[in-house]
């Protein structure tokens, strides 16, 4: 499943267009490794977001299949941590907020 699709799948972001924008920006990891949102998603990938204020880390437990049944959003991803940002995390070029991005 594509990186936007399953976070929107996921509910960690309202929108697949808010996805695309994250993935733009460069907020967006797959395994440490900054991901496209075009990127397939797998079992076992750690995704990390970089939202405005903090940042969250989920492992993905399920990939919901393209047809047929429905997976409960909770039942897709495991947090593995959350954390609040400092000034010392934003870095240049990315203190735009999420509704910036987002329009």
């Amino acid at each position: 499943m594509r990186l936007d699709l399953f976070l929107k799948t996921s509910r960690l972001v309202k929108r697949r267009g808010q996805a695309k924008a994250l993935c733009d920006a460069g907020r967006v990891r797959i395994d440490g490794l900054l991901a496209k949102a075009t990127r397939q998603v797998r079992v076992g990938n750690r995704i990390t977001l970089d939202l405005h204020r903090r940042q969250l880390v989920v492992e993905v437990q399920q990939v919901q299949p393209a047809v047929g049944g429905r997976a409960r959003p909770e039942t897709l991803f495991r947090v593995v941590s959350e954390r609040k940002a400092h000034r010392g995390m934003i870095k240049e070029g990315r203190e735009k907020s999420d509704a910036d991005l987002y329009g």
